[in-house]
């Protein structure tokens, strides 16, 4: 696996509407894309700080992973994105490393990518994405 760079840095937050003005006003960040997806229970919010994303995690169902997560931190740093070229390679060559897989095959992820998480408890205590177009 060769990623060709930080997709984007994912922050549960309890409300969009609570924290996209901190962004917008205290960072002068803009907020270009508002999504909501539904398989995953949450609603994104999403902000460009030069090629790096800032996702923004509401969750639209306390069941749903970023609902508990936030039950049970209040919030904050939830992942750690990277693009590759190739997810399901991406993810294969992970397993053959030994890390723990949460995603066996890829899935729809916002914005249009297919994306596949690794286990925290093998990403020394990170949970990470991997994010591509196929």
């Amino acid at each position: 696996m060769k990623p060709t760079h930080i997709e984007h840095i994912g922050i549960a937050v309890k409300s969009l509407e609570e924290a996209i003005p901190f962004y917008e006003k205290v960072l002068g960040l803009e907020c270009y894309a508002i999504e909501e997806v539904v398989d995953q229970k949450v609603k994104t919010a999403f902000f460009k700080v030069g090629d790096v994303k800032i996702e923004l995690l509401e969750s639209t169902d306390p069941e749903g992973p970023i609902g508990k997560f936030v039950a049970k931190t209040g919030g904050g740093m939830h992942h750690l994105a990277f693009a590759v070229e190739d997810v399901q390679e991406a993810l294969n060559d992970a397993a053959e490393a030994g890390c723990q897989l949460i995603d066996k095959t890829p899935r729809g992820g916002a914005e249009g990518l297919t994306i596949g998480f690794l286990h925290p408890k093998s990403t020394q205590r990170v949970l990470t994405e991997l994010c591509g177009n196929k």
